[in-house]
């Protein structure tokens, strides 16, 4: 049982940990994860299960960041709404794709989020602009295309919907991130129930997931507390990490394109 129940406990608490330390991307590593490590031996269930993980553990971020301010509410709820239409089309379609095929897509998206994890952050503006019907509509339509991606790949997105709320909205950094977890949260849950539906959930392991991911995510955000000066170094670390996973992700699934 202990046997059975360690692997997913720390593949869990390494995508916690991750997202903890360097605030971005970590939730990209939990399907290879659950494939290769923890043994899911369908892709996707794999992705279902992850995105139930990812979806509580985002809403879990979410009550931290709301009660700091970060999260400007409006625009969270325009974007996370129509987006979730957008990821309920895109799991829709994912779960239609052969399963190595899909993987094998998912390898090249990894690929794309490694080489924006390597890009340095620039440092985003401070004004503050009101959240008029304009920039609603151009939210809600970044929105559907973003939450079509998360949906069909079945991950949390941040790492898309982050930089498209700061295109859409012009809100700062920080506003962006904190914003961006009810967005991650409700794609995730779409995606994962739409995958649910269709008894592609494995859900003692989503559970198990998500326990080492709560513990995982502590212990990240308290490292970077102590590394925050170091913290473009971090991604890079972890984009090469990406690159490494995305590989092998493609070795395994390029079969499928082959023959």
């Amino acid at each position: 049982m202990l046997f059975s129940l360690l692997p997913t406990l720390l593949s869990g608490a390494l995508v916690g940990f991750s997202l903890g330390l360097v605030g971005g991307g970590g939730s990209i590593l939990a399907t290879p994860l659950l494939l290769y490590v923890v043994g899911v031996s369908d892709p996707h269930i794999a992705i279902g299960t992850s995105a139930l993980a990812v979806a509580v553990n985002a809403f879990a971020n979410l009550i931290g960041h709301a009660r700091s301010g970060n999260v400007r509410w409006r625009c969270a709820l325009v974007f996370a709404g129509v987006g979730t239409l957008g990821a309920l089309a895109g799991s829709s379609l994912g779960k239609l794709v052969d399963g190595e095929r899909l993987l094998f897509l998912f390898g090249l998206l990894m690929l794309v989020v490694g080489a924006m994890m390597f890009r340095p952050k620039r440092r985003a503006a401070s004004s503050k602009q009101s959240d008029n019907l304009k920039m609603c509509v151009l939210t809600a339509a970044v929105a559907f295309g973003t939450g079509m991606a998360s949906g069909f790949f079945g991950i949390g997105g941040g790492f898309l919907i982050v930089p498209a709320l700061i295109f859409a909205t012009g809100m700062p950094m920080i506003n962006a991130i904190g914003s961006s977890l009810l967005a991650v949260g409700s794609f995730g849950l779409a995606t994962a129930l739409n995958y649910a539906a269709s008894g592609l959930v494995d859900w003692p392991v989503a559970f198990e997931f998500i326990a080492g991911g709560v513990l995982g995510g502590i212990l990240g955000m308290m490292l970077a507390n102590r590394l925050s000066s170091g913290k473009n170094a971090l991604n890079r670390i972890f984009a090469a990490l990406i690159f490494v996973v995305a590989a092998y992700v493609l070795y395994r699934s390029a079969g499928a394109f082959l023959w």
